[in-house]
Order: C-alpha cells, then structure tokens, then sequence
C-alpha cells in the first residue's frame, strides 16, 4: 500500500493484451476520484464520442481502501452516453477491497472484444473469456453463472455485470455490482456492452501488510468507535436512508406522480421507511470494510406455480430507488415498489433515470401526447403490475420508444413533446424537491448527482435569497467532497473523516506525503475533473430546466422561478471561471 506511485492494470480487449503500469502522481491525485482523472487524461480522448473502443472504462480505489472502516466505495469513470462528457460513477460491495488484494489502485479496460466476453483478473493471472451464450441475460442470472465460472475467492472475489439495457445500448443501463450494489448513473452499463464486455470478475487473491505497532491500532480503534459507537452512524443501520421519504413529504419535498405534488399524506403511510421496516425488511448488508451495515434488504414473493408455490427474492432497497419506484410513480405498497426495483434490477437499468422516465411517459400518456401504441401498456400512477411491465420493456427496448426513451427522457420529449414536465435535472432528477439551491446544483453539478453537494440540505436551513452566499456554499463544498472520493470514502461517513483525521490516517500508514499534500488536494482535484468535462463539451448555458421545477411548491411556499436562475446563472458562471482558471495554469506550467 505503502508506494509512491499508482499500479494500475491496462487491458486491451481487440489485442488480448494486458500489461501493470506504474503511474506517478499519488501524492497529487491521490486516488479515487483524483486518480480515475488522471488515468482518463492519459487514455481518454476528449475530442471522440463516448463509442470509440479505445476510450476507456476505468476503475479506481483509494489509499486508505481496506485499512479502515468505511474506505469501502470504487469510483468508475467514463465518457458517458448519456451526454457523451466525462464523469464518474461511485459503488461499494466488494469491488475496492477486491482491488486491494490484487495489489491494484486502478483497473483501464480500453478496446472491443470480437464476441461478447468476460474479464477475469487477480494479483498473478488475467483472462478474457468468451461468453456469446450470455447474450442477453439478465444481471441476476450472469452474475450466478460468472460465479460458477470464476475459481474460489468467494470471500474477497467482486463480480460486476451488466443486463440487456447495456447489450441494447441504454443511456440508462447501469453495472451491477455484488447483487445489491451499482455503478448506477450516466450509463456506465453501456460503456462495458460497447466493449462486449458482460462481466468483470476481480479476485482478491493477494494479501497486503498493515503496520505494526500501536499507532495504527489505536487511531484505527479511535475511527471504529466513531462509526459504530456513537449516533453519528446508527440511522443508517436503522431505518437508514428510507426514513427520507416520510421526512421531505412532511416537509412538503417528496416528488409523486412526476413531481405534480410534493407530498401525499395518506400513501405516505404506505411506503415510509418505518412501513418498509416493519412489513418488507429482511435483513441488514453491509459493504466489504463497513460495519455499519446501511444496506436494506427487502423481500418480494412470487406464485411460479399454479399449484401455490412461491419464490422469494431478496431486493436492497435505500431511498433514492424507493422515490423513484414509489413516490415518483404514484404507489402505495411498498411489495408493489420491490417488484418494480426487482425487474429494474435484472434488466440493469438506474432505478432512479428508470422511475423518473416512466412517470413522465406516465403523465405523457394521461395527456395524449404519446399513446399505447408507444407504451404497449396502460401507464397509470399506482399500477404497479404495470410498471413491472413498462420496466422491462424499457430495459429490454422492446420498441422505437423505450429505446429512444432509454437514451434520456428529453430525448423522448424532443421527438414527442411534453419537455415541460420532464423532471431532468442534467438527467433525470434524485428525489429532493428542496428548491433552488437543490435544482441549481444537480442540473450543473459534476455528475449531475444529489451526492456531490449538501444544497438539499441548504434549502432546508435556509430561507434567505442570498446568491453570493448560496453559490459560496456550493463552491465550498465541493473540494471537501473530492477529496472523500478520492481517498475512497463512503459519503454517509463525511462527518467522521474530516481533512485531519485523513491527514493522520495517511501518515500513520507511512503515506506522509500524501498527508502533506492534503491541504489544497480536494480543489485541485475538483478542478481536474471539471477541466476534463468542460473539454468534453459541457456548457452551463446548454441544461435549460423544464417548466416543471418552475412550479413547485414546498413548505417555503412556491420556488421563485427569478432566483433560481440567478443562482444557475452565477453558479454556471463560477465554473466557467474555474475551469478557465484550471487552464490558464496548466498553460503556464507548460510554458
């Protein structure tokens, strides 16, 4: 763990080559995020589309991944299809600490293979085989049969696979990761099908020292505690993050039927955290390196015989797919939500684009604009038999409108109308109805994600209509969050794992370099990786948000359509400048 430079395996899937790279810049770019930037400025082409078979598909974990708790989370990062811009998606299970044990900080798979494959890799061995019978499948059934096809490890061993949403091309098609986590958004799922590339399985067959002595012990111990013996944590253990849904709907946030409300006071009842609790929980997950153990996991049941027999199936759940299948789609029962994250899940599409792109076909149809000659089904808020319908349709792109509805619900909007009332932010919005900070930041955030800033919880304690204050914060936040996912940490445990706290958890691994290069590391990463996304074409001034979030209300009443574009305005305008900045500096250094 303990080296000045970055190891990362290339694999070139046209040659069936693959070589170890040892790339400087550790003690700069850190890991994580800072690394997955780096290795993309190396082997990306900002100037291809995202389909070129050498751009790359890149994996990366941090320093502290597998020394202490919570440093549990992969950072995926690609061109994506869905804007065809550079840009990052995170998940945990096993995959980092896969990573470790192959003695690897990166994993860049560049090239197509001939015929769809897998890629097998460990810390003494590598293989791409080929696996066309696989064509097709869903992401349950690949992954149990990559299991049976991969030798032993299955303690340390990660399998990442993809369902036919990637194989069609879905802007929408997500990796699924250990069953119940994902490289969810942006269409990282696509990205590996243009690669015909099913699955990728990392045996963590090495091992790696931890240092002797009582330093680390100690400060590993002082961590643990944080984490598991105080308050700070236990929520996401208990109700976890579904205790959100009743929360923001009482506060008038929550988004039903299309965002046409922000919150229902009787089907609330049906598919709040504590009804998922008491009725659907199974048991408790948790990430390799978390003990926490955040991860939901619910069940559905289903006759597969006319003789009353029943399968069960396991189903994690956490807040964002429960708004997305729930709320967003009008239901009431949270059995009825499972089973459509359940079809979502094996057809490998992003619950959350997935949810939110049928309650705007939802609402389309209710108004005429499309009809079921284009949704082949009856969409209505509530129906769950037939979102479990429409959600495989989508996934498979069973039609001229669920393929182009898989590429974004604008780009449905664009050829059918009704762009007023699609909820995308950047893409399909995460189920914060806060108001205009929240807006302001998905829409022109990095990864368009609710994860990359705190602005929900900004409009929550803030009533003012202060643009310098308010665009200060967003600013300000950002470098802090780079750094966590550069180091690789889990977002719930931010509070824990302050600059101070990461400084004397590299030092005590011997990393003093990195720890002294702390200070300025999150800007100068978050400056990295939007200097990559503004080369790939990101504009502030190309995301117009639809008239929908115009019309809004929350407990603050209705969102001043006036201040929220002055918000984008001026937070577009700060990136700008950032990036402009960032280029100027790169051109001294060069010069």
């Amino acid at each position: 763990m303990n080296r000045e430079y970055f190891r990362v395996l290339e694999v070139n899937l046209s040659t069936g080559k693959s070589k170890v790279l040892q790339i400087d810049g550790r003690n700069i770019a850190v890991g994580g995020s800072g690394l997955a930037a780096l290795l993309f400025e190396r082997f990306g082409r900002v100037d291809l589309v995202w389909s070129e078979e050498l751009q790359p598909f890149i994996l990366a974990i941090g320093p502290l991944t597998g020394a202490f708790p919570l440093m549990s989370k992969t950072v995926a990062a690609f061109k994506s299809p869905y804007n065809d811009q550079y840009t990052e998606s995170h998940a945990g299970g096993r995959s980092a600490l896969a990573l470790r044990f192959a003695d690897l900080d990166g994993l860049v798979i560049i090239g197509r293979a001939k015929r769809l494959s897998s890629l097998e890799i460990g810390s003494r061995n590598i293989a791409i085989n080929e696996v066309p019978f696989m064509a097709g499948m869903d992401a349950d059934v690949s992954g149990k049969l990559l299991r049976r096809m991969s030798r032993g490890g299955s303690g340390h061993r990660s399998i990442l696979r993809i369902g036919p949403s990637g194989e069609i091309g879905s802007a929408m098609a997500c990796v699924n990761v250990d069953s119940y986590r994902h490289f969810g958004r942006l269409g990282g799922g696509t990205v590996l099908g243009n690669k015909n590339l099913k699955g990728i399985i990392i045996q963590g067959d090495g091992s790696f020292d931890l240092p002797e002595g009582s330093g680390y012990k100690k400060l590993f111990a002082e961590v643990y505690e944080q984490v598991t013996g105080t308050e700070m944590m236990r929520k996401y253990h208990n109700l976890g993050t579904p205790a959100n849904l009743q929360s923001l709907n009482d506060i008038k946030s929550l988004p039903w039927r299309n965002l046409q409300q922000t919150s229902d006071a009787g089907a609330i009842a049906g598919i709040n955290g504590q009804r998922f609790a008491d009725d659907a929980l199974l048991r408790n997950g948790a990430c390799s390196g978390c003990p926490v153990g955040c991860i939901h996991i619910g069940y559905v049941r289903e006759k597969f015989h006319e003789d009353n027999r029943y399968t069960y199936k396991q189903v994690a759940y956490d807040y964002e797919p429960l708004f997305s299948c729930g709320s967003m789609l009008g239901m009431a029962n949270p059995f009825d939500v499972l089973k459509i994250m359940d079809v979502m899940e094996k057809v490998s599409i992003d619950s959350i684009s997935g949810g939110v792109a049928l309650a705007w076909a939802t609402e389309a149809l209710a108004r005429g604009i499309i009809s079921e000659k284009e949704t082949e089904i009856k969409l209505a808020f509530g129906d769950g038999a037939g979102y479990c319908r429409a959600a495989l349709l989508l996934g498979t792109g069973a039609n001229d409108f669920y393929r182009l509805l898989g590429q974004g619900t604008l780009k449905a909007a664009e050829v059918y109308g009704g762009r007023e009332f699609a909820c995308v932010l950047g893409q399909e919005m995460a189920g914060y109805a806060t108001g205009a900070l929240y807006f302001t930041a998905q829409s022109l955030g990095f990864r368009h994600s609710h994860l990359d800033t705190g602005a929900y919880s900004y409009d929550q304690k803030h009533d003012e209509k202060d643009i310098s204050k308010a665009v200060s914060f967003l600013l300000n936040d950002e470098p802090g969050r780079s750094l966590l996912t550069s180091m690789v940490c889990c977002l719930f445990a931010r509070s824990v794992y302050s600059e101070e706290v990461l400084a004397r958890c590299s030092q005590v691994l011997g990393m003093k370099q990195i720890a002294d290069n702390l200070s300025g590391a999150g800007e100068r990463i978050r400056a990295h990786r939007w200097q990559l996304r503004f080369a790939c074409g990101f504009s502030p001034e190309d995301i117009v948000l639809p008239k929908r979030f115009y019309s809004v209300r929350t407990w603050k009443g209705p969102v001043d359509g006036d201040y929220l574009d002055k918000l984008r305005r001026e937070y577009g305008r700060k990136l700008t400048e950032l990036v402009k900045e960032t280029n100027r500096t790169a051109q001294d250094k060069q010069g």
